[in-house]
């Protein structure tokens, strides 16, 4: 018997889920239906678009560019400060309409889930996801698209489909119709720079690619040949990771519309992962031991780098720090498409290897005060309104 499995996504999420706390706190403006971007300083203009409206898309307005290169195409944009507890609470509430469902749910980011729903679907699994989704809408005010397929892979790529607030369904014997004939830069893993070079062998459809001989995919692209030729064929797992056990590990990753290929610009978004991922380890009252940062080429090539910690610790500062050292020690000056950070060896305490490390564990504590404050501060008055890292923005 194939398994249904849901793959839901938020639509817009950070801007959704801003847009929505807005107007509950009376704001009279809805920003999701005017020009309006989430991150960065808008009065120095430092800093990058973390999400954007609908109508600042229609200005080219792109996730990860920097605030002036979105201001110079948008003069009229709206910015406003990225606000990780109201992310971090929506998340959580959508996760609470999923356990009224079903115990086998996947957490695939902050604002993506998969649901394995085998014994609960029926016979029509569109009426389930129709309820699901229409629960978000009416009772947190946002919409999701969901897909529906036997295998995460297609259904994700389903829940990609026409958007907002769809229900969309990729079975096996629909790849053929709805899959095969997209761009195939639309396949899960395939981007601008793997694009060219599969047009480069005369694969410009999904099912160019799915036809092809994996051999030779296997010759010119290694490991990453094998893999999206599967994808183009529908293979993926069908296995939905849950766990109730506590997390020992937290990530948080930027996938990039453009290159970065300066160090300046590369530290600027190991900043905003820093500030995002620490503060979820302090909300979780829980220390790392062991940074990593992890590197995606415009080829996409992978690689990582990481270090154990004389003293576990939850400041941004620290990891920050840390994580522009990894990356510089690693990078080799290709040009980057995604950035990421995780934090692992999590526990309860700042725990050090010995009374040499004292000054260690001194500015450990010295700032986790700082980060202490500046999480009271911004819970209540934003994220903006106060920076300890003034002295990047030169």
């Amino acid at each position: 018997m194939n398994k249904i499995i849901f793959h839901i996504d938020v639509n817009n999420a950070f801007l959704s889920w801003s847009a929505v706390y807005r107007l509950k706190q009376g704001e009279k403006i809805d920003i999701r239906t005017i020009p309006s971007a989430i991150g960065g300083d808008e009065a120095s203009r430092r800093g990058v678009i973390l999400a954007k409206s609908n109508p600042a898309k229609k200005f080219g307005v792109v996730t990860g560019e920097s605030i002036f290169s979105a201001k110079k195409k948008c003069p009229n944009l709206k910015l406003y400060p990225s606000e990780f507890n109201v992310y971090r609470y929506y998340s959580g509430e959508v996760i609470k309409i999923f356990k009224e469902y079903t115990d086998f749910i996947e957490k695939y980011s902050i604002d993506e889930s998969f649901l394995d729903v085998t014994a609960i679907a029926g016979k029509n699994p569109y009426e389930l996801a129709y309820e699901i989704k229409e629960r978000i809408k009416k009772e947190l005010g946002f919409t999701v698209n969901v897909g529906i397929s036997t295998n995460k892979l297609l259904a994700k790529m389903a829940s990609e489909f026409e958007k907002p607030d769809k229900i969309h369904t990729l079975y096996p014997e629909e790849i053929k119709k709805k899959l095969w004939p997209l761009p195939v830069e639309e396949l899960f893993m395939v981007g601008k720079k793997a694009k060219s070079r599969l047009n480069d062998m005369y694969i410009f459809t999904i099912g160019d690619l799915a036809g092809y001989d994996v051999s030779l995919l296997k010759q010119k692209f290694k490991s990453y040949g094998e893999m999206i030729w599967k994808y183009a064929n529908g293979i993926g797992s069908d296995d939905v990771i849950y766990t109730e056990e506590e997390a020992k590990l937290i990530s948080s990753e930027l996938t990039l519309p453009s290159d970065v290929q300066s160090r300046d610009e590369a530290h600027k978004i190991l900043l905003e992962i820093s500030k995002k991922i620490c503060r979820r380890l302090r909300d979780m009252k829980r220390y790392s031991s062991t940074i990593s940062v992890h590197i995606k080429t415009s080829d996409f090539i992978n690689y990582s780098h990481q270090r154990k910690l004389k003293a576990a610790t939850n400041s941004t500062k620290i990891v920050y720090d840390i994580a522009c050292q990894l990356f510089d020690n690693k990078w080799q000056y290709e040009p980057v498409r995604l950035l990421g950070i995780s934090l692992s060896g999590l526990c309860e305490e700042i725990i050090e290897q010995t009374s040499l490390f004292d000054d260690i564990k001194d500015n450990n504590l010295k700032n986790q005060k700082i980060d202490s404050v500046m999480d009271k501060l911004q819970d209540k008055y934003g994220e903006d309104i106060i920076n300890r890292f003034n002295s990047l923005n030169k």
